[in-house]
């Protein structure tokens, strides 16, 4: 394609079909390095506009990273919604699958999220904040309709910071397992799920 024609291509793209590109471009790459390794000339470079551009649509590049890992979190509450009907014992271990693999395959970018909210970087703590109020109201989701555990739910109210307690371990529990890999992900997902069943029973 003669350099003019791709030119405008790439003007032919609507904003929000701009911003999902520059998104999965840095998706792929937080995935791949570590965070201090990442460059914006490379985000841009890659997705064929200027560095100028790219500011334009986020202001710093801990913005664009903020913008990428909620990007990322809505994918994955998508990837482990639950079924209706589906008793949660049934899912747990297939969703647990799906995370735990989503964890492993972006390991760096994992890992930089949860070092940022730690240090109260505010743009990841307010995507943290909202992923974690969105998984807590899927598993709450899920326990209510389902037959074993919606009893336990209506009747306890202490449920919510108990599934809240939950996704802390199971975040701890993913950082220790990509620092020294001693257990499979079979084990920590045995080891995960346990930990839900248990505190909700």
């Amino acid at each position: 394609m003669p350099a003019n024609q791709g030119e405008r291509a790439r003007r032919r793209l609507s904003t929000e079909e701009r911003r999902a590109q520059l998104l999965s471009v840095g998706a792929k790459l937080f995935s791949e390095s570590p965070y201090d390794d990442v460059w914006i000339e490379q985000v841009a470079e890659i997705a064929g506009v200027s560095r100028g551009l790219l500011y334009h649509y986020f202001p710093t590049k801990r913005d664009f990273f903020a913008a990428v890992v909620d990007r990322e979190s809505e994918r994955m509450l998508r990837m482990t919604a639950a079924v209706p009907g589906v008793p949660v014992r049934e899912q747990l271990a297939a969703g647990l699958d799906t995370y735990l693999g989503y964890v492993q395959a972006h390991a760096h970018g994992f890992r930089a999220f949860h070092r940022a909210d730690a240090a109260g970087d505010q743009a990841v703590r307010r995507v943290y904040q909202r992923a974690l109020a969105a998984q807590e109201q899927q598993i709450l989701a899920a326990l209510a309709a389902d037959p074993e555990f919606g009893p336990v739910y209506e009747s306890a109210p202490h449920v919510r910071l108990a599934v809240r307690g939950w996704l802390a371990f199971t975040t701890a529990v993913c950082l220790e397992w990509l620092r020294d890999g001693e257990l499979t992900r079979e084990q920590v997902r045995d080891l995960c799920a346990r930990a839900l069943l248990g505190v909700i029973t």
